[in-house]
């Protein structure tokens, strides 16, 4: 009984990390979209890649937009496979 009782809470946390984990990756998007330097400081913090994005979205908000895009995808791709 206690096993399955301490299962079923292990099972519980993991879900809501997951959930957490899923409802910042759709912040994440979303202000890609919204503000894509601010998609990306959220994703990779300062260095290059936000000032690459900076300069994109200054020359024009859809460029901006999919290179945040891009970065977020790429990032969320190394994470799932532990590269990070």
């Amino acid at each position: 009984m206690i096993a399955n009782l301490s299962l079923t809470m292990k099972l519980n946390l993991v879900l809501e990390k997951s959930q957490r984990i899923n409802n910042m990756n759709l912040l994440r998007i979303v202000l890609a979209i919204v503000l894509p330097p601010l998609g990306i400081f959220m994703t990779v913090g300062v260095g290059p890649t936000l000032l690459i994005n900076i300069l994109l979205t200054l020359l024009g908000w859809l460029p901006g937009s999919i290179h945040a895009l891009w970065v977020i995808v790429k990032h969320e791709e190394k994470v799932a496979r532990g590269d990070f």
